[in-house]
Parts: C-alpha cells; structure tokens; sequence
C-alpha cells in the first residue's frame, strides 16, 4: 500500500475536489484542500469532507484523500460518516421541540416523564467490596440529563460489547439500577446515558418513536435524507472506512466501528440518541443552519429562538473546566459538537460561519490531529466577517 501511497493520492486529489468554478463557490476551495493535503500526504489523515457555509448558503465543499485508503477509493464530498455524539446535539434539539409546545418541562424532574427514575440513588461511597447508597438531594431534572450535570454515568454495565442492543425503554431501566456519580446539578460528567434518557422521554411524551420523531419533526422537513441510524446498502457504499493508527503509530491501519454492531444496515440495532446516527456534511449542514437561524429555516420554524439561547448558553457550573449546554458544547459565541471518531461540526454566532469535518479517525499517528484546526484556520482565514 505504501509502495503506490503517492500516486494514489495524486490521483484522490484529482478525482475527490473539482476545481472551483467561477460564481460558484460551493464547488470547493482550493486553499482548503492545499490545507490538508500534507496530512493526507504524511499518511496521519486517511481523507476528509469539509464544508464551510453561513446563513444562507455554503460557501465551500471538499473531499480530500481516501474513503478506502487500501482500495485506492477517493473522498467524495457526499461520502457517509458516523457522526456518533453529535448526535446528542439533534437529540436535544428534537427534545426542546417538546419544551416549545409547552409537553416538557426543563427543570421538572425526569420522574415526572419517567416514573421508574424514582427509585434513583446516589453512591455516596465506594470501595471495593462494598458501596454506600443514600438519596440524592433532588431528583434528576430534564435540565441536568441535557447538560451532562445528573450524575448518570456514562453508560450502564448491561450496554456491552456495543452500544446499539438496548431499547430505549430497557436502556431507561438500566440507568435507574446504576447509581449516581455525585450530587445532580453541582459537577458535570460526559454521559450517553443521560442523553440516552432525555431520548426516550421523547418518545414517552410524544406518544412516537423516537427514531420516527426525529424522521417527521427534523429529517423531512430539514431534507436530511441520508441521516439515518440505519444505512441502507446504497447509503452503506458510500460510508467512509474507519481507521486508527498502526502498531508504529506512523501510519494508519483500518479498523471497525467498536461501538455500533455490524451489519450497519441490520434494523435489529437500536437507535442510539447519544451516538447512534449517520449523515453527511450537506444534511449537517442544513442542521447547523437552521440553530444558527435561530430556530428557522427556509421559512419554516422548528423552534424558538429561545430554546436556541438556552441551548447553546453555559449550563455547566462555572467551577468546572467544562463549557456545556443543552446537547451542544458552547464557548465564547461559538457551539458545535464532535463525535468519537473525529467528526465535527462547529457554529461560530460571532462570524456567522459554520463548518463541518468529516473524517473516520479512532485516533491519528503523526500530526493528524492538527487537521481540524488546520481547516478552521483556512476556513476563517477565507471567510470568517465579524457579524454585526
């Protein structure tokens, strides 16, 4: 494989990003590309889809290096990801449409939605032969699930060896047996648990599927047509490999999605609201548009602008090194997410400027990890204006 490596990537080059043609810009940049190329040509990034736009449009999409590095497969800019926890970001989104209407409230306890949470315990102590049970202060609210501020752990002992096996309404169960890692509302501690949670009081309180809520409420309306827990087998050929780095951590070497059970395709699997979603960087794209419109798109609102604000506002103590809100990291104006293997989307409010990087990463060898700030930087070096 690395015998051809250089032509193979000359030829990716060529055939994943069309020159720009004039009054088009959506069609590529090349100072993006010129950016990220000495990755692909170090052998620390297998390819990438990058996607820059504002309000109104986007204003650059490209596709650098491989899909498939050992097929030679280059990266086309409507290639398939596993997003994973950006996913919590549409899950908090579709659960404040429901605060909208007025069904959920965020500082009502999730007893309320969720009867079984009564029985919900703090571990006060622990060792180990033994741990020390006692009653939160007050019960977990809405608020704190969204935020990462519950206690939920990240995960229950029974969602092994992958994430997907569990219905929502088991997996609620599991949460409920599992302790408490501190007090609700005074630390914070990433949890697929609590976003998990705040996933099945959606379908509880709309009476839905959650899966099927996020279909009607979100992915129609948005034109999200390839996201999706479930690729089909056309979506599935065109879903970037993933890769980690090999043994000498000089190069890179194909791997698997450890979370998620194969086949992708098989509807078997469960809908994961913390990490379980597909899409691409044109269905992203639409989704990030839509919260950095406040909540409205192409005419049609999907929520209030205050249920924006209170998303992508600090909800974390100021305590913690950790700035989170309400399924979206938030600091300084700008809100994005990220997802486990490397994916991330970004929503700068004081230029206006949204981007998307896809990649499939479980780590980088070399300097890969410096990719995405090396797109950021040409992203904003191209278009970034300071709103008004």
């Amino acid at each position: 494989m690395k015998t051809n490596f250089a032509a193979l990537v000359c030829s990716a080059l060529l055939l994943s990003a069309p020159p720009a043609q004039a009054g088009d810009p959506s069609q590529g940049n090349s100072r993006i590309r010129e950016a990220l190329e000495p990755f692909v040509e170090s052998h620390s990034l297998a390819g990438a889809v990058t996607l820059v736009a504002d309000k109104q449009q986007v204003l650059s999409r490209d596709a650098v290096g491989f899909a498939d590095v050992e097929h030679g497969t280059p990266m086309q800019t409507d290639a398939l990801f596993w997003i994973a926890s950006q996913s919590k970001s549409i899950t908090a989104t579709a659960l404040m449409m429901l605060v909208d209407a007025g069904k959920v409230k965020l500082d009502d306890p999730v007893e309320k939605y969720l009867p079984e949470f009564h029985e919900q315990w703090l571990a006060a102590e622990r060792a180990a032969d033994h741990v020390l049970l006692k009653r939160p202060k007050h019960p977990i609210t809405v608020r704190e699930i969204l935020s990462h501020t519950s206690g939920l752990p990240p995960k229950s002992l029974v969602e092994q060896p992958t994430l997907d096996l569990l219905p929502l309404r088991v997996g609620a169960l599991s949460y409920v047996a599992t302790p408490l890692d501190f007090e609700p509302g005074t630390s914070y501690r990433y949890s697929n648990a609590g976003i998990n949670t705040a996933g099945r009081i959606i379908e509880v309180v709309s009476g839905t599927p959650y899966e099927d809520f996020l279909q009607q409420r979100l992915f129609w309306p948005l034109d999200m047509k390839d996201t999706t827990f479930w690729p089909t087998r056309e979506q599935l050929k065109r879903l970037a490999e993933s890769y980690k780095p090999d043994a000498m951590k000089t190069g890179l070497e194909h791997t698997t999605i450890s979370q998620l059970k194969y086949p992708l395709d098989d509807r078997s699997r469960q809908p994961m609201p913390a990490g379980g979603l597909f899409s691409t960087a044109d269905d992203l794209v639409r989704f990030c548009q839509m919260i950095l419109n406040n909540g409205e798109l192409n005419g049609r609102r999907y929520l209030s602008p205050e249920s924006v604000r209170e998303m992508t506002r600090r909800q974390t103590p100021e305590s913690n090194r950790n700035s989170y809100g309400l399924g979206w990291s938030t600091h300084d104006g700008i809100w994005g997410h990220g997802g486990a293997y490397a994916t991330n989307m970004s929503i700068n409010s004081k230029t206006g400027l949204i981007t998307i990087f896809l990649v499939q990463h479980q780590g980088f060898p070399g300097n890969g990890k410096q990719s995405l700030g090396a797109f950021h930087k040409a992203a904003e070096a191209l278009f970034a204006h300071p709103q008004n």
